[in-house]
């Protein structure tokens, strides 16, 4: 396998600029696609992404370009680092640059709401990379202690192995410690999913349910990310690792998680709608809970929780209402 020393950056949020930083940091060079010309004017200018990662100085290895084919040209390995719910679009702008030595790995977390399809296969189907030129990063990392070197670890899968250990040593740093895995899928599916019970768990914290309840949230969350995983052929362990429970009780109680900022501000009775527009970020679980109804109801996999974010945000629900529906459910066997 060719070195993967010359990366391109598609999308200038926080996470796709934390990692831009990282590897620059590590003198690898980094092109970093900005498409927002006011913003690629001011990074350029102070050296700093002002709007999703303010007070971060960014490193002199990073070239910013709003060149799609400059960003790809100058690249053998693409970062995505978009929502998903762009993704396919931005895939199709960038697919008359794309060459057969390309490797791409996906940041995103999210499911498509037209085709419930995770990154993986959206990229396939758009550019057809054959699943060895492909990675998935995902763990429990907010990119603003990222940027700021502060201790953590991931997760890179890909079912080329030999590529999966490439991109850990890429990543690795000195307080970030990069794993891998084969289990793309599951990785996928568990980055996706513990978005939607991050809202719940930020829903419970702002009624004022308190720790008991916001534990029983991830635990029983877990079990249906686990479930919806292992149906469409995920392993079991990865949801026990830094993708799946990792990632999961970060994005459930940490203050920095969008979606549980969601949750919180739907547990005051303000409208979707407006807290989205006011959201600088995006919070990829607001879209995740009608891919992830679809989706169970598609392979026949009962998520109680799952649904009734879903109801909350699209059938307009009472989120009180909700969770009174969920400790009523017939008794069952845990396991």
């Amino acid at each position: 396998m060719k070195e993967i020393n010359r990366i391109g950056v598609i999308g200038a949020g926080s996470w796709g600029t934390a990692l831009c930083n990282l590897l620059a940091k590590k003198d690898i060079k980094v092109t970093q696609f900005v498409r927002n010309a006011k913003l690629l004017k001011t990074i350029k200018q102070t050296r700093e992404n002002n709007i999703y990662l303010p007070n971060v100085k960014l490193s002199e290895n990073i070239h910013f370009t709003n060149s799609l084919k400059e960003t790809l040209d100058s690249s053998n390995v693409i970062l995505l680092s978009v929502p998903v719910a762009f993704l396919r679009s931005v895939l199709d702008m960038i697919k008359p640059y794309v060459n057969n030595s390309h490797i791409f790995i996906n940041s995103g977390k999210g499911i498509e709401n037209e085709t419930l399809e995770t990154p993986k296969n959206i990229v396939n189907d758009v550019l057809k990379v054959d699943r060895f030129r492909f990675a998935s990063i995902s763990g429990p990392n907010f990119a603003k202690e990222i940027a700021e070197e502060l201790p953590a670890a991931t997760v890179v899968a890909s079912e080329n192995s030999e590529l999966a250990k490439k991109i850990s040593q890429l990543f690795n740093t000195r307080y970030l410690r990069v794993y891998t895995s084969e289990d793309v899928i599951g990785v996928e599916i568990a980055g996706a999913l513990k978005n939607v019970i991050a809202i719940a768990s930020g829903i419970s914290d702002g009624l004022g349910f308190g720790n008991n309840a916001r534990a029983s949230l991830i635990t029983r969350g877990l079990a249906e990310i686990r479930r919806i995983g292992m149906k469409l052929g995920a392993r079991s362990e990865t949801f026990m690792g830094l993708a799946g429970i990792g990632d999961l009780v970060l994005t459930c109680t940490g203050n920095l998680s969008r979606n549980r900022q969601v949750g919180m501000r739907l547990s005051k009775k303000e409208k979707i709608d407006d807290i989205l527009n006011s959201m600088v970020m995006v919070p990829e679980g607001v879209k995740t809970a009608k891919s992830v109804f679809h989706l169970s109801r598609k392979v026949g996999v009962d998520m109680p929780l799952s649904d009734e974010i879903y109801k909350i945000i699209y059938e307009k629900k009472d989120v009180y209402q909700a969770f009174v529906d969920l400790m009523k459910r017939p008794l069952k066997s845990e396991i």
